[in-house]
């Protein structure tokens, strides 16, 4: 048996796998609220040795004279024998060990090894984990925002995705198989396209003393973007302002967009949406991945509609002498939300299939 985990910022994601060579449904997979927990080993515990649920008063207890009198207690529930371990975190992995971006946790491969008895525990990058895990997806499991003209032999890939941050990744290709390749790119600097951009820009740095992608292109970043246009505009309609402050703003200033119930979340939509395709074309073109670029994270498949409007792909292609190089790129939008579980749980089930040296 193997465990496989997505550890993000707001949701991480557990799951116990029997892989042996193909790829398989978990045996059990669980999904947690990371800010609940002060630390992986916390909510590794809980995981792997669930709650036992509650006895009924049948098994509880036997009738005597009408009182219900307990019988003795069974054994306490093990926990299950783990060969390995994968976890794909959200932040930089050194030497297997991450302090997290937007979690307050450390997490270190050893400790985990060692209190938990698994002879291999692995950290990845949690894009470096997304990045295994599209190489197994399958064909319905992703939606093409351009089709392109991808090369006869194999060139390299990419991988961006927005979510709680913004994370990427390069997959070369090393002859013989693609190697995913940890980044930290979505914290390199927002580099604005036009005027309007550049007002963002200085809006956001009222804010921040360095204005990086990730603090436009993510869940926070649409709130942000949101909060330019309402102060450049004066447009916000009080319905709205009272949702974004009772809800997820994201999530409603999305909803709003998407539905045109409101112009000025339309407007901070197609700002979203061009600041994301710009970034992704930039990823492709620094990493020449000829062979397509992939969109994942949460954000993505929620504003699947607003993707495929053409505002991502007019912002990926436009590169000035290599737009018809940027239109001959793949680019497909990540369906399935446990990709990043899916390519940790590849590793961890790779490792339990290797003699230890």
């Amino acid at each position: 048996m193997i465990v496989a985990g997505d550890i993000g910022g707001t949701k991480t994601h557990l799951a116990l796998f029997d892989w042996k060579k193909d790829r398989v449904d978990p045996v059990r997979l669980e999904s947690f609220h990371s800010a609940d927990y002060t630390s992986l080993e916390d909510m590794l515990t809980e995981f792997l040795v669930p709650p036992k649920p509650p006895t009924s008063i049948d098994e509880f207890a036997t009738e005597k004279g009408g009182i219900a009198e307990p019988e003795s207690e069974s054994p306490a529930e093990k926990p299950p024998k783990i060969d390995a371990a994968c976890f794909g975190v959200a932040g930089p992995v050194i030497q297997n060990h991450s302090q997290t971006t937007n979690l307050p946790w450390v997490v270190d491969g050893a400790t985990l090894a060692k209190q938990f008895d698994i002879p291999r525990v692995v950290l990845l990058n949690d894009l470096e984990a997304m990045a295994h895990g599209i190489l197994l997806l399958r064909p319905d499991e992703v939606e093409v925002l351009n089709a392109g003209t991808p090369p006869a032999h194999n060139q390299a890939l990419a991988l961006i995705a927005a979510g709680t941050g913004l994370g990427e990744s390069i997959l070369y290709w090393n002859g013989s198989r693609y190697q995913p390749m940890p980044s930290e790119g979505g914290h390199a600097d927002f580099a604005p396209n036009n005027d309007n951009e550049i007002e963002l820009l200085r809006h956001l740095r009222s804010n921040y003393l360095h204005v990086s992608y990730e603090r436009v292109v993510s869940g926070p970043g649409l709130h942000a973007i949101y909060d330019y246009v309402r102060d450049s505009k004066k447009n916000e309609p009080t319905w709205l302002s009272e949702q974004i402050k009772a809800g997820d703003p994201a999530a409603v200033i999305a909803e709003a967009g998407l539905k045109g119930q409101a112009d000025i979340a339309k407007q901070a939509l197609d700002l979203f949406a061009s600041i994301y395709g710009a970034e992704a074309g930039n990823l492709a073109l620094k990493s020449m991945a000829l062979n397509g670029v992939y969109v994942g994270g949460g954000i993505a498949p929620k504003l699947l509609a607003k993707l495929k409007d053409g505002t991502f792909m007019k912002a990926f292609t436009n590169k000035g002498r290599y737009k018809r190089l940027m239109s001959s790129i793949p680019v497909k939008v990540v369906m399935n939300q446990k990709t990043a579980l899916l390519g940790a749980a590849s590793i961890a089930a790779s490792l339990s299939l290797t003699p230890a040296s």
